[in-house]
């Protein structure tokens, strides 16, 4: 949620803090503002809206002179999207520029305090406070002001400050929130994500929790929470700006759809060598893996999804009892976890707030925990025992679709590889598991190119009020993660139920034309699939099947048909949910919906 950047240099800052900030929109927002220091003052300009239109109000920049500023975009927590709440905010006197990512959670006590001081506020929100803070406690030195500032806040925090009274410096500091330092020559930054920053430097600093950074055009240093200097080592970013472009495609989601064969490729391929499954880092030998009784998936949203096929397939092949949770609801639970648990933690960013607290929680209570993300040096990555790379690139559209499938291909390698050691699986199984791994790539290219239909099918299905999709087993599992996609870009409410659930309850809802999807790939629950189609087609609702290819006998009950290639069942999610994402695709393209950035929605969730 949000997005911060900050630049100091010799360049004029403000273009640059708004290309930052347009390579962070992704990330969900509704208001944006850029603030430079030039000749002692400090020249800011914000408003509600977008960074197109901030660019527009400072001709692309070129209106702010100044070579050392920050920039934010906000996804409204406290206050509405105003230009009033809009970040930067500044101090009552104007000496100190602050943003802010995250949620201070004492910020009321904190306001009362400074009120009652005498300190006037404009906005609502709760950032206001840091920029009082820092004018209360600066006495000409900067980092100690922001060392006490920091020192007084509670809750989630990612701070960017500039002092117009500093010429060319910044501080920066890191609480429970993503933030990446890049390093430049005669120039340096620092944003939120490194897709603000590939544009003009590779070579970037993670920071960890309590950390505080020092920015000048000549220099970056980093101190822990006493002031203490500490030496970081630097990170060389290995893809380019190019990877984050759309390509020639009409939006980012159908680009990173059209990426999924090239990114599951690039999470299977390595991984298999002389056909074995070698997953590095991941150093638990069959005794280490013995000790576990039972397995923990947490995640949230389609990283959730990915996590109940995980179940699914692990458990099959490994026999070995798994538990899916939503991280929002495992971190208060009290959950029964220990050394002899091994926590899976699923998350695209590496970044999703309520991961983390799920992850800490239960490692504090001696889980074993591996990480399965995307964003190499994420806080995940680093707080778990051993993390698998997705190695699936930027992922910039809102609404998950190669972080999905490769999250599922990663899940994929892990059940195989855990199978044979354990030795739940012989040789002839694992050599024919190991093939279909290899083969997923080209099967879901083959999803894609099956299903050219779904454009017009989605025009006939576009103004539906509602749809269902159903499906049994893994088909279930898959049902959820395509209900989610259609849900938040087309807005269409949408819901998945497992096939045998419909007769308790929900098939009240069903109605005259309403559309049920409903999926048909385990091919061994395919009778049993057809008599819940025939349930619902009984009270009236038109059916879009989705079955595997050369299977005819969806077209004797289903209105409408899309194709997933035929393979192993157990790895059939990732080919199937592809059309489901097209189908969504388009079907939100009919409604002039907002495909890329859909309303209320970010893409790195970094508060509750």
């Amino acid at each position: 949620m949000c997005g911060i950047v900050g630049f100091t240099g010799a360049a004029p800052a403000a273009p640059i803090l708004l290309e930052g900030l347009r390579r962070l929109e992704y990330r969900g927002y509704d208001s944006a503002g850029v603030a430079v220091q030039h000749e002692g003052a400090i020249e800011m300009v914000k408003a509600s809206g977008t960074v197109e239109h901030l660019a527009e109000m400072t001709s692309n920049g070129a209106a702010l002179e100044g070579g050392c500023g920050i920039a934010h975009t906000r996804w409204a927590t406290h206050g509405a999207p105003t230009d009033t709440n809009a970040h930067p905010h500044l101090s009552e006197d104007g000496r100190f520029a602050v943003v802010h990512n995250g949620i201070i959670e004492n910020y009321a006590a904190l306001r009362r305090e400074l009120e009652g001081e005498g300190y006037s506020f404009a906005s609502e929100t709760d950032t206001e406070v840091v920029a009082h803070l820092l004018e209360r406690y600066y006495d000409g030195d900067l980092r100690r002001a922001v060392m006490r500032t920091a020192s007084r806040l509670e809750g989630s925090y990612v701070l960017g400050v500039l002092c117009a009274c500093e010429p060319g410096r910044l501080f920066c500091v890191k609480e429970a929130g993503p933030l990446i330092l890049g390093l430049g020559v005669d120039e340096n930054y620092f944003a939120s994500d490194v897709t603000a920053l590939v544009g003009y430097t590779r070579n970037v600093i993670y920071l960890e929790d309590g950390e505080m950074a020092e920015l000048t055009p000549e220099s970056v240093t980093v101190y822990d929470r006493t002031g203490r200097e500490i030496p970081k080592s630097v990170s060389h970013v290995v893809w380019d700006i190019e990877a984050a472009e759309k390509g020639g495609y009409e939006h980012f989601m159908m680009k990173e759809i059209m990426e999924q064969p090239r990114a599951v490729k690039s999470t299977i391929e390595p991984r298999i060598r002389s056909g074995r499954v070698e997953l590095e880092g991941l150093d638990l030998t069959a005794e280490d893996f013995a000790r576990f009784r039972r397995i923990v998936i947490t995640a949230c949203g389609s990283a959730y999804h990915a996590g109940m096929v995980g179940k699914y397939v692990i458990e099959s092949l490994c026999r070995v009892p798994v538990e899916v949770d939503l991280a929002s609801e495992l971190r208060y639970r009290d959950p029964i976890v220990g050394e002899d648990t091994l926590l899976i933690v699923v998350s695209q960013s590496g970044e999703t707030a309520d991961t983390i607290a799920a992850l800490r929680e239960c490692k504090a209570r001696g889980a074993y925990v591996l990480a399965i993300v995307n964003v190499v040096g994420s806080t995940i990555a680093r707080l778990a025992d051993c993390a698998l790379y997705t190695h699936a690139g930027p992922e910039i559209a809102v609404a998950t679709t190669k972080g999905y499938t490769t999250q599922l291909s990663a899940l994929y390698l892990f059940a195989v590889w855990a199978a044979e050691k354990l030795g739940r699986i012989d040789e002839m199984r694992y050599n024919e598991l190991v093939a279909e791994l290899s083969a997923l790539p080209a099967r879901i290219q083959r999803a894609i190119d099956l299903n050219l239909h779904v454009k017009y099918l989605a025009g006939r299905w576009h103004a539906q009020r509602a749809m269902f999709f159903i499906g049994r087993n893994i088909d279930y599992a898959a049902a959820l993660e395509g209900s989610l996609k259609l849900k938040e870009i087309s807005y269409i409410h949408s819901e998945a139920y497992a096939a045998g659930e419909l007769k308790h309850g929900t098939i009240a809802l069903i109605d005259e034309g309403r559309l049920v999807v409903a999926l048909c790939c385990q091919t061994a629950l395919f009778e049993k699939m057809v008599g819940n189609i025939q349930e619902v087609k009984a009270r009236g609702a038109k059916v879009l099947g989705l079955a595997p290819e050369g299977d005819r006998r969806i077209f004797a009950e289903a209105d409408d048909v899309l194709f997933a290639p035929g393979g192993e069942p157990l790895f059939a999610a990732a080919p199937e949910i592809v059309p489901l994402q097209l189908f969504a695709y388009y079907v939100a393209r009919e409604n002039g919906c907002d495909i890329d950035k859909p309303r209320n929605l970010a893409k790195s969730v970094t508060v509750e």
